[in-house]
């Protein structure tokens, strides 16, 4: 092959590399990760030739499990900054809040490149850090990420053990597994929606830092013990409520779940329904639509838990008042 050739390869084959953490980097007995200069070079011994790679790590590499929107966002910001040289981009992140990360990467970046974010089950080197580990998912899920962030769509994917998903509707379902996460398959035959990118700036990193959500995952108590749980939650009222009711969002309410409700609202808490159930949609031919509607609570209509996560973010940062939040709540989608 000629010389103009390859370069004409590489240039096609450009993929920039960003380490995020995760037990995918760790090394020792008691797991911790490798300090990132030393783990980008030995990790640099496993890249595939055929594929021009630049790595790069982000600003803090740490746990996923200590990740938060402003990581994701900073996260956003560089793969933004590298665009104009880099249409491909591979993330390695952890997999405790892998899904968090592809939703929010998918709902800010849509389809202005090409992203697929994986992690590993076990470490990708020994314990001392020298050499490839036996037993582990953490190549196979880099070199699968690797090859298909070059076949897909622009969009935004994870792969894991072998496939390829939809970044917004991932959810991990195994602790421990290989074959640890659950989502909707690629498919090139699938749409692309014509939505522009979020473009992230450092005063939205900022305001990110200020969001605060609650989550309530309903349990078989009595309405007045929810009720006054509710009560209770009016004076320090965080800025989004997700209740995830049971089947289709069913909840059992009383006046006073729905005053309380009512309550929160006043003092600017959007309060959205959504399920316990992992798969599957809400339902809302029963009655649970009548009481929503006089509680002033919102329906999800994302794909799963961390999109809808991702959504809450992004409206909060693009509106800022619960008013705002609230007006525009149903025109996002993906």
């Amino acid at each position: 092959m000629s010389s103009n050739g390859s370069t004409a390869d590489n240039v096609m084959n450009k993929i920039a590399l960003i380490y995020m953490g995760g037990t995918f980097g760790c090394v020792g007995e008691a797991l911790a990760p490798m300090p990132e200069v030393e783990f980008l070079q030995q990790l640099k011994r496993y890249l595939p030739e055929q594929y021009a790679i630049q790595c790069f790590a982000t600003n803090k590499i740490q746990d996923s499990s200590a990740c938060s929107a402003e990581d994701w966002l900073s996260l956003v910001q560089q793969i933004q900054s590298l665009e104009p040289e880099y249409q491909h981009f591979v993330v390695i992140h952890g997999t405790d809040t892998l899904s968090y990360a592809a939703a929010t990467l998918a709902r800010f970046l849509q389809h202005s490149c090409r992203v697929i974010l994986t992690g590993s089950q076990f470490p990708l080197l020994t314990v001392d850090g020298l050499e490839l580990r036996a037993q582990s998912d953490a190549l196979d899920n880099l070199h699968l990420a690797l090859e298909q962030v070059q076949r897909v769509n622009a969009g935004v994917y994870l792969a894991f053990h072998q496939q390829i998903f939809h970044a917004a509707s991932c959810l991990k379902l195994h602790s421990t597994r290989l074959d640890a996460f659950h989502g909707q398959l690629y498919n090139a035959a699938d749409p692309a929606k014509p939505i522009a990118a979020f473009e992230v700036e450092p005063q939205h990193i900022q305001a990110a830092q200020s969001l605060n959500i609650v989550n309530w995952m309903m349990q078989p108590i009595s309405k007045d013990q929810l009720a006054t749980n509710l009560e209770q939650l009016i004076p320090h009222a965080p800025q989004f409520l997700i209740l995830q009711g049971y089947g289709t969002g069913n909840i059992a309410v009383n006046p006073r779940i729905l005053a309380a409700l009512r309550g929160l609202r006043e003092q600017g808490c959007i309060s959205i329904l959504t399920s316990q159930v992992a798969l599957g949609s809400l339902d809302q031919r029963y009655a649970v639509s009548q009481w929503a509607l006089h509680a002033e609570i919102f329906v999800t209509d994302s794909l799963g838990h961390a999109d809808l996560y991702a959504k809450i973010l992004k409206i909060y940062l693009q509106y800022r008042t619960p008013d705002q939040c609230a007006a525009h709540w149903y025109d996002h989608h993906l």
